[in-house]
């Protein structure tokens, strides 16, 4: 039994209905290589790749990307948003109240107990968006010196 290929950027688009550019893919790219990259890194990223690209045009892709489920958008409250090209799961974050960094952390385990709302109202519930908030390591240390 062979493993099916990866497949490429471009066939993800492709496959998520979305136009195949250089700009979207570098966009994509950009994304994954990252770790909860802001808007303005995201457009520094693909500057790098590509060259000039309008704020504007990475807005619009990213919007078009997160419709498509190929980026997701999070928005810690206080902080802009971020993308992260981790998506189709149900994970969490921790955030730092003091630098702001953000890292993943997988659901309790289980089967996703979190979207297991104590009264959903009548919602067909199919994601739970938990934010963890504290201090990281490097903050914490810190301010411990």
């Amino acid at each position: 039994m062979t493993a099916s290929p990866t497949p490429t950027t471009a066939e993800e688009l492709r496959g998520a209905g979305l136009r195949v550019t250089a700009a979207r893919v570098a966009l994509l790219e950009t994304v994954r290589a990252g770790d909860h990259l802001g808007v303005e890194s995201i457009a520094s990223g693909v500057r790098h790749r590509v060259g000039h690209i309008s704020l504007q045009a990475v807005y619009e892709a990213l919007h078009a990307l997160t419709a498509a489920g190929l980026v997701r958008r999070i928005e810690p409250a206080g902080h802009p948003a971020r993308y992260e090209g981790r998506v189709g799961d149900n994970h969490h974050h921790i955030v730092c109240r003091s630098c702001g960094a953000v890292v993943d952390v997988d659901c309790a385990v289980g089967d996703a107990p979190c979207l297991a709302a104590s009264d959903d109202r009548g919602f067909a519930i199919d994601e739970a968006e938990v934010v963890y908030w504290g201090t990281c390591p490097d903050c914490s240390t810190g301010r411990s010196s």
